[in-house]
């Protein structure tokens, strides 16, 4: 797949079976101009399976010189919000890409639909049906027993255009009457069996208000919408396949300006994941999470908040094959972009999440003194900064241990280690609280060992971070882990009951120092040792919050293949 944004190299992935039938139309003059587009019903937050779907459109669009429309398939008012309208836009800013013009909505062409429905209706074609959902269920058939005609199948052209006005002009309740195609009962595709293409929904749409009571259906809207873009290639995910005959049969029976052709491609399904807006929907409204932002959802905007930066899920969408077959990704594949991605891009800085107090007894008062540390290997450019070092400094409580086992190489009693950036410390004593917890550490310091390496060449098997104690800012530190227990939510039970009671540990007492607060707010910093963090957009100069965007090492199996 071809990524072309402003922060990305020009990189060309194996090409695959919808590159080659679109090289195949222009080399047969099918198409001149290739014209694609991203189309979300603005019902809730876009997931990552809908960057799959956004990279292809709009880098299909930019590679063939074409163009991609974002177009908002907004025909359910009932469900629609104009929140989610933002969020689209916004997400879809973040990956990196970008539309021409004003986004384009389904209700832009309610009229002109509306008057293709009557020439459906005109030419014989559709009619108006009293069923209720439940008979028209019924009459409908199974895969196995074909339909069988409603009663109201063989009204007149004009009882129908009387009734479908009157649906209009809002005579009726929901659910009282819709308007059908009149296609094939007999089909083996349950599809082509009189669709429902109208009906009434007494709801203020967030664009047209309550100038319609009527709304067409999403099979019925989206092939027209496709025609009056003049769409060239209507891609979609292999759930549509089914519906692709509909989608022809609707462009055959209309006076469209254009014949647009619609492909199915397999959609992303990944472990530990739960991929379906209906599914994230129910975690939001059921309070499993905060909101559809909430850092452990797989929305876009979830990622983003954790600090998930858009190149690693372009990265991770080009190394997905565009396919026909179904298959399953393992999330750390995932994962694996995302740390490759912060690797190299990342900041590095000190942070002690579970803090133990270190008084270095024989540092000379007063302090500081401030040493030199990289603020990116990979990156020299980066340069470097100052960190202040004093008497008294907060260390990891898992880094000291007073009675530790054989392969323990970081502090002990009596044992020496190298401070990052910093100086050899050995520790000369204990200082317990009543309880016997253990609430100071007591040590000396080698001020020959400043930048961490002895004069005379001996050498220490650990290396530890730290924080001065005067200089730390508070902060409070969300370490996020898997939402589900297992790799497939629901797959034996309700999803919900695979929701990890884990999934979040809040700390409230760690130490970072202090030039964490000079940095940009929309970057990932590696805390050394800890891993990557991002600032949440709740955090404020007096309150820093940051999210464990990933752990350092992969805690997953490894990647297959």
């Amino acid at each position: 797949m071809t990524i072309n944004t402003a922060d990305t190299n020009h990189e060309t992935m194996t090409t695959d079976f919808i590159r080659e039938k679109i090289r195949d139309d222009i080399n047969s003059g099918k198409h001149g101009v290739i014209t694609t587009r991203f189309p979300p019903e603005p019902n809730g937050y876009l997931h990552l399976g809908h960057a799959l779907s956004i990279c292809l459109n709009f880098s299909i669009a930019k590679e063939f010189g074409g163009k991609c429309n974002l177009r908002f398939d907004d025909t359910n008012p009932a469900k629609e919000e104009i929140e989610f309208i933002e969020a689209i836009k916004e997400d879809v800013k973040w990956l990196g890409f970008s539309w021409e013009g004003s986004p384009k909505f389904a209700s832009d062409y309610f009229d002109q639909l509306y008057l293709w429905a009557e020439h459906l209706i005109t030419a014989g074609k559709a009619y108006v049906d009293d069923l209720t959902a439940e008979e028209m269920r019924e009459y409908r058939g199974t895969l196995t027993e074909p339909g069988k005609p409603s009663p109201f199948r063989d009204r007149d052209v004009d009882e129908n255009l009387d009734l479908f006005r009157r649906m209009k002009d809002g005579e009726f309740a929901e659910g009282q009457r819709v308007l059908r195609a009149k296609i094939d009962l007999t089909s083996g595709n349950i599809n082509l069996r009189d669709p429902v293409i109208y009906r009434i929904i007494h709801a203020s749409h967030p664009r047209t208000a309550n100038k319609w009571c009527i709304y067409p259906t999403y099979d019925f809207a989206h092939g027209q919408s496709d025609a009056i873009e003049k769409i060239s290639h209507s891609l979609c995910t292999l759930e549509f396949a089914d519906h692709r005959p509909l989608y022809d049969w609707f462009i055959d029976a209309l006076p469209v300006p254009a014949h647009p052709n619609q492909y199915e491609f397999a959609k992303l399904q990944m472990t530990y994941t739960v991929l379906s807006k209906r599914r994230l929907t129910r975690l939001v409204t059921e309070n499993h999470v905060e909101g559809w932002n909430d850092p452990r959802m797989a929305t876009l905007s979830g990622l983003r908040r954790r600090g998930v930066p858009a190149a690693a899920l372009r990265d991770f969408v080009q190394r997905l094959s565009v396919s026909k077959n179904e298959g399953e990704v393992e999330i750390a594949l995932l994962e694996h972009c995302i740390r490759d991605n912060l690797n190299i891009e990342s900041e590095r800085r000190l942070a002690v999440l579970n803090p133990l107090k270190v008084v270095i007894e024989n540092y000379p008062t007063p302090g500081p003194e401030w040493l030199e540390a990289t603020n990116n290997p990979n990156l020299p450019e980066k340069g470097s900064r100052l960190v202040p070092f004093s008497k008294e400094i907060w260390i990891e409580r898992d880094d000291f241990m007073e009675d530790p086992p054989k392969k323990f190489f970081r502090l002990a009693p009596g044992r020496e280690v190298r401070l990052r950036y910093a100086f050899f410390i050995t520790c000369t004593d204990i200082i317990k609280d009543t309880s016997g917890e253990i609430i100071e550490v007591r040590c000396t310091y080698d001020p020959e060992t400043r930048g961490g390496n002895a004069p005379d060449g001996r050498k220490v098997k650990g290396t530890i971070h730290w924080v001065s104690s005067e200089h730390a800012q508070d902060a409070e530190i969300r370490l996020y882990n898997p939402l589900y227990l297992c790799p497939h939510p629901g797959s034996e039970n309700d999803f919900i009951d695979d929701i990890n009671p884990n999934s979040v540990e809040i700390l409230n007492n760690c130490k970072l120092e202090p030039s964490i607060s000079e940095l940009n707010n929309n970057v990932a910093i590696q805390f050394e040792r800890m891993g990557y963090f991002f600032k949440d957009e709740t955090s404020k100069p007096n309150k820093l919050i940051f999210n464990r965007t990933i752990s350092l090492r992969d805690t997953w199996q490894k990647i297959k293949g």
